[in-house]
């Protein structure tokens, strides 16, 4: 069993920042359980890229709202707290937050942690501790 608080990962090498969100990552590829599990604050006004294209991943809006834009389907969302949104078929998109933007984050497979966005918004695919990448 792991028992684990947003407060022990704060300020540790699983509390990751950047200009635009801070994501803590409660569950990581090497708690063995087959997904990663992260607490993702977005800053309002910002603008984010992403693009996993070797992960999935869903992701629940526990406050604020904003918008998702779907850049494969040329579609925009409403989001705001108990939207839930998956990527299933490894879409780019781009989140807009309005307010501030707290969400939780589910990727399979799972992140290590050492992960970082690359020029288009994607993560590339980390499964060991061999692995190069730092994390961002």
């Amino acid at each position: 069993m792991i028992v684990r608080t947003l407060g022990e990962i704060t300020g540790t090498e699983r509390d990751v920042r950047t200009a635009n969100w801070r994501s803590k990552r409660i569950l990581l590829a090497a708690d063995g359980l087959g997904f990663s599990l992260h607490e993702t604050v977005l800053e309002p006004g910002t603008v984010n890229d992403f693009w996993y294209a070797h992960h999935v991943e869903a992701v629940f809006v526990v406050e604020g709202d904003g918008e998702l834009l779907d850049k494969d389907g040329d579609r925009t969302h409403e989001l705001g707290p108990g939207s839930v949104y998956a990527l299933d078929g490894n879409e780019r998109h781009q989140l807009r937050p309005r307010t501030r933007m707290r969400t939780v984050c589910v990727f399979t497979p799972p992140v290590t942690g050492r992960e970082v966005h690359d020029e288009q918004g994607a993560y590339p695919l980390l499964t060991g501790p061999t692995d190069e990448g730092s994390v961002r």
